[in-house]
């Protein structure tokens, strides 16, 4: 039998961090990941969604819990998250933020490391830094010997364009984990600056 966390796709990790927060019904969660403009992450639309809560629930990573019949208003099934959902989350997360061979997966785990301690962050993000650094080395180190060797300036833009982007994102994580180790960022799944906006968004996506 398969790992939860191997069939867990990138919507699935965003409803199981969705549900940490507190029991919601799907309309809720498409209108809180389209307030948070999470969309920017993934193609969010209303059948994938749906699609994603029934295979969760199916894997017992969430649960129904009830149905609302409130008025004229269709039938809304609210789910909560198990403790295996909890678990699996988390374990994602963990999983996907030290690694680098998918943007699209560390994004979302970025997106969602509020959910781990600072010191788990911290030493997962050194972890990605050290496979950069390791990656931006070889590609500055093969662009040199390919110029060196005559390769044609116009074949090896691509590989130019990505030695640019391993050397920026070392300077932004470098930057991150600075103010994680200090005490100017607050930081893990209790700890928002903002929490009267988060509530505040949650009930108008239960309307």
């Amino acid at each position: 039998m398969k790992d939860p966390i191997d069939t867990l796709t990138p919507m699935g990790v965003m409803v199981l961090a969705l549900l940490r927060e507190g029991d919601m019904h799907p309309y809720e969660m498409v209108r809180l990941l389209r307030t948070r403009q999470d969309d920017r992450l993934l193609t969010i639309t209303n059948g994938t969604l749906y699609h994603t809560v029934a295979r969760l629930q199916k894997t017992g990573l969430i649960d129904e819990i009830g149905i609302d019949r409130d008025g004229n208003r269709p039938e809304r099934t609210t789910y909560t998250l198990t403790d295996a959902g909890r678990d699996t989350v988390i374990a994602w997360v963990r999983r996907e933020l030290p690694r680098t061979d998918s943007e699209t997966d560390f994004r979302i785990a970025l997106a969602e490391a509020h959910n781990l301690e600072r010191d788990d962050v911290t030493a997962l993000l050194r972890e990605r830094r050290s496979a950069l650094i390791e990656s931006h080395v070889a590609h500055r180190d093969g662009l040199r010997a390919a110029h060196e060797r005559g390769t044609p300036a116009q074949v090896l833009v691509e590989i130019e364009r990505q030695e640019a982007l391993l050397e920026a994102e070392v300077r932004w994580l470098d930057t991150l984990l600075t103010r994680l180790d200090s005490d100017g960022l607050r930081w893990g799944p209790n700890d928002f600056d903002d929490t009267d906006r988060y509530i505040a968004q949650r009930k108008a996506a239960q309307q």
